[in-house]
């Protein structure tokens, strides 16, 4: 009796995103197939609860899974993480109505990371505008905690060594955004990649500060965002933040973590008004 209802289901949303995004006069099997073939970066065989999820984020914000607007990793949980490219980003970014102007600063401080092949700047800060806020939402990363070195056992290079300031800026682009927009529930592909990388675990038994407690990441991306706009208003915000935390494992290794970054924030903010976040990425 599922089958039958979940087919009709994924037929449902399909057509229905399909007409969102104007595919007129398209089968809906064959785009069917084409979303199993292109969208999900996995070996192992789709589950149609996780095409169904994707379906789901994709009329949620409109984007085309077949052009790879958005696409998905299979997690462990046989769930998905939604990622959304760097096209994606700037239209869900720029078809909101409240956008009113995006500017990039880069640090004129010049650094070469390790195995990179070009210079990059040391920082970047993404200033996003609103038709309906008096400043702008500000948000700056640091090279040194994004850049991902060459992976796999060769080390071949990657967009990092070859274009570092494109993707520094990428970087700050879509953290800006979603502190500025609200977004959740999406990821650039660097995310969704250590994401997998962490979601298994450290350690076999017991706890410290290097062990990931089991649904850390979960915790960790409905929680930091949050924190970090709290940290703009400064420390007491920002304690009353964490007192609000749900209290255990997951808690005590998130402030392991982003403590330093956090209380630095709101340290600023008290001692400026908090016109510049400077944020530390998961």
């Amino acid at each position: 009796m599922n089958a039958p209802v979940q087919t009709n289901l994924i037929t449902a949303q399909i057509s229905q995103l399909s007409t969102v995004l104007g595919l007129h006069n398209v089968d809906p099997a064959e785009l069917e197939q084409t979303l199993i073939q292109t969208a999900f970066k996995s070996s192992t065989q789709i589950t149609r609860e996780q095409m169904g999820a994707l379906l789901i984020v994709a009329s949620q914000y409109k984007l085309n899974p077949w052009t790879k607007e958005i696409y998905a990793f299979p997690d462990k949980s046989k769930g998905i993480i939604p990622v959304v490219g760097v096209d994606g980003w700037s239209r869900i970014i720029n078809s909101n109505p409240n956008l009113n102007g995006i500017e990039f600063v880069f640090s004129d401080n010049m650094v070469r990371m390790n195995k990179a092949k070009v210079d990059c700047p040391e920082w970047v800060d993404c200033l996003i505008y609103r038709k309906d806020r008096e400043r702008p939402t500000v948000v700056r990363e640091y090279l040194d905690e994004v850049y991902r070195e060459p992976m796999g056992a060769n080390g071949f290079a990657g967009p990092w060594q070859s274009h570092p300031k494109r993707f520094l800026r990428h970087k700050a682009l879509i953290q800006c955004a979603r502190l500025a927009f609200g977004f959740v529930g999406i990821y650039d592909q660097d995310e969704a990649e250590r994401i997998q990388e962490n979601s298994s675990p450290k350690t076999v038994s017991g706890f410290d500060e290097n062990t990931i407690p089991d649904g850390y990441d979960e915790f960790e991306l409905q929680h930091l965002n949050e924190m970090r706009a709290l940290a703009l208003e400064g420390l007491e915000a920002l304690q009353a933040g964490f007192d609000s935390l749900p209290k255990g494992k997951c808690r005590s290794h998130f402030w392991t973590i982003h403590k330093e970054s956090l209380k630095a924030a709101a340290e600023k903010a008290d001692q400026s008004h908090g016109e510049t976040y400077e944020h530390s990425p998961a």
